[in-house]
């Protein structure tokens, strides 16, 4: 059985918040356990508002947040929403990368009727500049950066073994024996996306169908909207791995978000000791997290006038279209 595509979503013949009559936007993360990945979320809203974004940070979280952690939330202005857990199925637990099972849970943010768009963004990311203007880009596509296909944790694929990477695909070309190159593949670690109650309810039908892969949910998203995905530039998701792996495809200065994905680089947990963390760019980024978490003067003022929940309404952008990526393979966009 074929999964679903949601080619659909957006255009105005689904049921999206938008057309349900919301136009309330905002930002959204994702929050599971009883761990120290609450500082990550913190930073995060600490974060926005330096940039002075005029949306709110919604953090869908499991029943297993402790309370306290939930006050902690609320108490730096974040929208704080329980969901319910997505279990896949029991092949895909046994299959899949253990700390990527539990992500599924992600879904559940499709069904954030309330809002008509939203950006997605992990707990291990801090947004540097205002990109309030993703919000305004055209319905109809899920916006994410193109993932690299360089890091041992790629071992598995095919890519790897022959040293493809479709930040730089002219490098080692796609062996024509081997068919088609893969399809462009975003890393989930951000994206911008519509809530739907068709598309929810599809995610949710296509999971049961679909075979277990390594990068769980990841795989699984990059699969149901390959479609209607749009790739846009580095500069709004930077993992830390392209600072030694691709370097020549940003301007480090030019990034607005920067995810800390790579092992060991986790500003709340960091200690230097990991591969490629005593290097002075990522010295620097860590620095640079722990600038704005430790900045008191970016906590939430209660008091203050425009309250989170009403300031998520659509505003103008000057940027309210990216520019149209070609659908060809090609060379990671320039953070320029």
């Amino acid at each position: 059985m074929a999964p679903k595509k949601p080619v659909d979503v957006g255009t105005g013949k689904v049921p999206t918040g938008l057309e349900m009559g919301y136009s309330k936007k905002g930002y959204v993360t994702f929050l599971a356990g009883k761990g120290d990945y609450v500082k990550g979320v913190v930073g995060l809203a600490k974060g926005l508002r330096k940039v002075k974004s005029a949306y709110p940070l919604v953090v869908a979280i499991l029943p297993d947040v402790p309370e306290e952690h939930r006050e902690i939330l609320r108490a730096q202005g974040c929208i704080v929403k329980e969901i319910d857990p997505i279990y896949p199925p029991d092949n895909d637990i046994q299959f899949s990368m253990a700390y990527y099972v539990i992500n599924y849970s992600k879904l559940r943010i499709w069904n954030f009727l309330e809002y008509s768009k939203m950006v997605y963004l992990d707990g291990d990311i801090q947004v540097y500049e205002n990109i309030d203007h993703l919000l305004d880009t055209p319905n109809g596509y899920l916006y994410a950066v193109m993932d690299c296909f360089c890091e041992k944790t790629w071992s598995h694929s095919p890519q790897f073994s022959i040293g493809y990477c479709q930040q730089c695909p002219d490098k080692v070309t796609w062996p024509t024996e081997m068919g088609s190159p893969p399809s462009l593949y975003f890393n989930a670690g951000m994206f911008v996306y519509e809530p739907s109650t068709v598309t929810y309810e599809s995610l949710l039908e296509t999971l049961k169908i679909t075979p277990p892969t390594p990068f769980a949910e990841m795989d699984f998203l990059n699969m149901f909207f390959q479609q209607v995905y749009k790739p846009i530039p580095l500069e709004y998701n930077l993992v830390l791995a392209m600072l030694w792996r691709h370097p020549e495809n940003f301007e480090l200065e030019k990034v607005k978000v920067v995810h800390y994905c790579a092992a060991g680089s986790k500003p709340w947990r960091y200690t230097g000791q990991e591969a490629n963390m005593d290097r002075e760019d990522v010295k620097m980024l860590v620095k640079k997290w722990w600038d704005i978490y430790e900045d008191v003067s970016l906590d939430y003022k209660a008091d203050e006038i425009n309250s989170a929940e009403e300031e998520t309404f659509s505003k103008p952008s000057i940027l309210a279209a990216m520019p149209e990526p070609e659908v060809s393979h090609m060379p990671a966009p320039s953070a320029a």
